[in-house]
């Protein structure tokens, strides 16, 4: 399934910008970044559970927030996308 995973961190301090590092990275791990804090993922429940458990033991839970969308399989007639073309396919292979 197509997961949104969006994340306000507060960084007005070393430790805050710390933890914005490290949920984009554990975000990289799982997904494509398709705006500076907004990351698409192709998640199994399962992987779901793993990313949103990493990512809780990360955040501040009085200071951050963090959203996950569950678009689920037939995301295509979910998502609208305007100004510059997307860049990749979630389905398809993401060769670097």
């Amino acid at each position: 399934m197509l997961v949104l995973i969006t994340y306000d961190v507060n960084t007005e301090d070393p430790a805050g910008r710390r933890r914005l590092r490290q949920i984009a990275k554990q975000c990289v791990n799982y997904g494509q970044r398709v705006q500076n804090s907004v990351f698409e993922c192709m998640l199994d429940t399962a992987q779901c559970k793993v990313l949103q458990s990493k990512l809780l033991s990360i955040m501040d839970l009085e200071k951050d927030s963090l959203r996950f969308y569950y678009l689920g399989k037939r995301y295509e007639s979910k998502i609208e996308h305007f100004g510059n073309p997307c860049g990749y396919l979630p389905e398809e292979p993401l060769i670097l």
